[in-house]
C-alpha cells in the first residue's frame, strides 16, 4: 500500500496548470503554479512546516508549547495542521477585513482567533503586528513565528517550490510572477529560478496602498502610499525581512478592482477556484504582456511537427549572390586566473549574490567644484582631484549618517564610528581596494597624497594585504574613463559602495534660465540589510551639500 503518514507528507508537488482564456492574447505560455492542492489550500503550508521544523530543531519551540503568529489567513492554516499532527497549541492574530470564513476555519482546527483593527499604524499597540508580539511575551512557552522576518519562509521555497517549478519546465521557464506579501515566496523561487539561469525574469505583483513598487524603484520608504485596501495576501505597510529585493526585477500594482474582477474569471472561465491574490497575479501577467518576448513561431512558443510539415520554401531569388569563403583563421589567447582575479571574482560574485543591494542616484552641480578645484591647485606643490573631493566629503557625510558607516556580519551589525574610505583602483589582475584609515580626519590634500600613493602601489603590486583592509565604505570612479553612470557591487562587509560618473557639461536650468553648467551623476549602492532607503537618501543629499560647496570640506 501506499499512503502518507500524516496530512503533512501531502504538501507540495503541486500540478502546473495551463491558463487557457484569460491569456490567449500573450505571446507565451501562462501556466499556474495550482497551491490549492497543498492540504491547507495555499502555498503557505510549505514554509509553516519548515518554520515549525526549524524552530524544533534549535529549540525555539519546545514539546506542548504553543504557536503564536500574526497572518491573513493561509499561513495560519498551515501553521494549524501541524500544529495538530505535532502536538501543538495556536494563537493566531488576524486584521478585520480577512473574510469571516478564513476566521471560522482557524477555529474549526483548533485554533484561538483575535482579530485587530486594519486601519493603524504597523507600531500601534492595537496592531496584528504588535499584538502578536505582545502575546508571544505574556504567553508562557509560547513562540512567535514572525513569518516575515523568519528565513525559513524563504528558504522553504528555496528548497521546494523553485526546484519542482523547474523541473516542470524542464528548465524552460523564462518569468516567474507572484504576488507578495512577506516576501518568502517570491524571494526563495526566485533565488532558486536565478542560481539555474540569471535570465529569469521574477516580476513581484503589489497592490494599491502598499509600499513594495515604490521602494523597489526609488530606495524610498514612503507612508503616503499606505493606506487600505481590500486584497488579501499580498503588499504591505512594512518591509520584511524576507523580501529580498536582490532577486526582483520589478513590481506590477494591479487594483483590488481587477484583482477581483479576475479571481472571478479564473474560476467562470478557467474552472480554477482562488483568492483574490491569485486573480492579481492573472492581472498582473496580462498587464505586464510587453516584456514577454516571442521566441518561436510555434504554437505556445514551441516549434511543433506540423510546422515542420507544412513549410513551404520561399522561391529563390533570381538575383543571386555568389556565396562568399570563409578564409578567416580561428583564433585565441588563454591564460591561467591568477589567485587575485580569482579571490576578486569569488568575493564578487558572494556579494552580489547575498547581499541585498538598492541603487540610489543623484545628480551634482560641479560648477563650484570646478572652480575651486582650480583655486586650490594654483597654491604651490598643491594637486587636488574631483575624486579626492568625493572621498573627503563622503568621509564628512558618513559622520553625519553612520548607519551608512556600517558593516554586516551573520551575527550582529556594528556602527562605525571611525571612517575609512577605501578607493577602488583598476590593476592588471583587476580591481583592488587601497584603504584611506581615518580619512575624515585628512584635509584634502592628504587625502590626494595618499590616494596617488596607493594606486601607484597597487599598479606596481607593492600594496601590501594591510593597506587594503579596514574599509568602512568604498569609492568607485569610473568618471576618468568617460562613464556617465553605473553601479558598483559592495565591498562586504560594508554597507555601501559609491559610483562616481564622469563631469558632463550640459544644458540646466538656474534660476529659471536654461543655462550651460556642469553636473556629475553618482550611485550609492546600499545593503538593505543595515541602510534603508532613506537613511541611503539623506547621505546622498549631505554628499551634495559638501560637494556643491567645497568651502564646506576645509572648515
Amino acid at each position: 500500500m501506499k499512503y502518507a503518514e500524516n496530512i503533512l507528507e501531502t504538501i507540495g508537488n503541486t500540478p502546473l496548470v495551463k491558463i487557457n482564456r484569460l491569456t490567449k492574447d500573450l505571446p507565451c505560455l501562462v501556466l499556474a503554479k495550482y497551491e490549492t492542492f497543498n492540504p491547507g489550500n495555499s502555498t503557505k503550508d510549505r514554509m509553516a512546516v519548515k518554520m515549525i521544523e526549524d524552530a524544533e530543531a534549535d529549540g525555539r519551540l519546545k514539546p506542548g508549547g504553543t504557536i503564536i503568529e500574526g497572518t491573513s489567513g493561509n499561513t495560519g492554516m498551515g501553521l494549524a495542521l501541524a500544529a495538530i499532527v505535532k502536538g501543538y497549541k495556536c494563537v493566531f492574530v488576524i486584521s478585520d477585513k480577512q473574510s469571516k470564513e478564513k476566521m471560522d476555519i482557524l477555529r474549526a482546527v483548533g485554533a484561538e482567533v483575535v482579530v485587530c483593527p486594519t486601519d493603524v499604524e504597523p507600531t500601534d499597540p492595537r496592531s496584528y503586528y504588535s499584538v502578536s508580539k505582545r502575546l508571544a511575551e505574556e504567553t508562557p512557552n509560547s513562540w512567535y513565528v514572525n513569518q516575515y522576518d523568519n528565513p525559513s519562509n524563504a528558504l522553504a521555497h528555496y528548497e521546494s517550490t523553485g526546484p519542482e517549478i523547474w523541473k516542470q519546465t524542464d528548465g524552460k521557464i523564462t518569468h516567474f510572477v507572484v504576488g507578495v506579501g512577506t516576501g518568502g515566496t517570491i524571494s526563495g523561487v526566485g533565488k532558486y529560478l536565478k542560481e539555474q539561469n540569471p535570465d529569469i525574469k521574477v516580476w513581484g505583483i503589489d497592490t494599491y496602498g502598499s509600499v513594495f513598487k515604490k521602494y523597489h524603484e526609488t530606495g524610498i520608504f514612503d507612508e503616503k502610499e499606505i493606506y487600505p485596501y481590500v486584497t488579501e495576501g499580498i503588499g504591505e505597510d512594512i518591509l520584511p525581512e524576507n523580501v529580498n529585493f536582490e532577486v526582483i526585477d520589478g513590481f506590477e500594482k494591479v487594483t483590488d478592482k481587477d484583482a477581483a474582477v479576475y479571481t472571478r474569471k479564473m474560476a467562470r472561465e478557467e474552472g480554477i477556484f482562488a483568492g483574490n491574490s491569485c486573480g492579481a497575479a492573472v492581472r498582473g501577467v496580462i498587464q505586464l504582456e510587453k516584456h514577454f518576448k516571442i521566441l518561436y513561431a510555434g504554437e505556445n512558443g514551441r516549434v511543433v511537427k506540423r510546422d515542420i510539415e507544412n513549410y513551404v520554401p520561399a522561391v529563390a531569388s533570381t538575383n543571386t549572390v555568389s556565396p562568399i569563403a570563409n578564409v578567416g583563421e580561428i583564433s585565441f589567447e588563454e591564460s591561467t586566473n591568477s589567485q587575485m582575479r580569482k579571490t576578486i571574482a569569488r568575493r564578487l560574485a558572494e556579494s552580489k549574490f547575498t547581499a541585498p543591494h538598492y541603487y540610489l542616484m543623484l545628480e551634482i552641480n560641479m560648477d563650484n567644484a570646478i572652480a575651486s578645484r582650480k583655486t586650490i591647485n594654483e597654491l604651490p606643490d598643491t594637486k587636488v582631484s574631483f575624486n579626492d573631493m568625493v572621498v573627503k566629503a563622503s568621509a564628512m557625510a558618513l559622520k553625519k549618517h553612520p548607519k551608512v558607516n556600517s558593516q554586516w556580519f551573520d551575527d550582529k551589525t556594528r556602527i562605525n564610528h571611525h571612517v575609512s574610505i577605501g578607493v577602488a583602483v583598476a590593476v592588471e589582475d583587476g580591481l583592488v581596494v587601497p584603504v584611506i584609515p581615518f580619512t575624515d580626519q585628512k584635509s584634502l590634500t592628504q587625502i590626494g597624497a595618499e590616494v596617488k600613493d596607493k594606486a601607484i602601489k597597487a599598479k606596481t603590486k607593492k600594496l601590501t594585504p594591510a593597506e587594503m583592509e579596514g574599509s568602512t565604505f568604498t569609492v568607485s570612479n569610473l568618471g576618468m574613463f568617460g562613464i556617465s553612470e553605473f553601479t558598483s557591487i559592495i565591498n562586504q562587509p560594508n554597507s555601501a559602495i559609491l559610483s562616481v560618473g564622469a563631469i558632463v557639461q550640459k544644458p540646466v536650468v538656474r534660476n529659471g534660465e536654461i543655462v550651460v553648467g556642469n553636473t556629475m551623476k553618482v550611485t550609492l549602492a546600499c545593503d538593505h540589510r543595515t541602510v534603508d532607503g532613506a537613511t541611503g537618501a539623506a547621505f546622498l543629499q549631505t554628499l551634495k551639500q559638501y560637494i556643491e560647496n567645497p568651502v564646506t570640506m576645509l572648515a
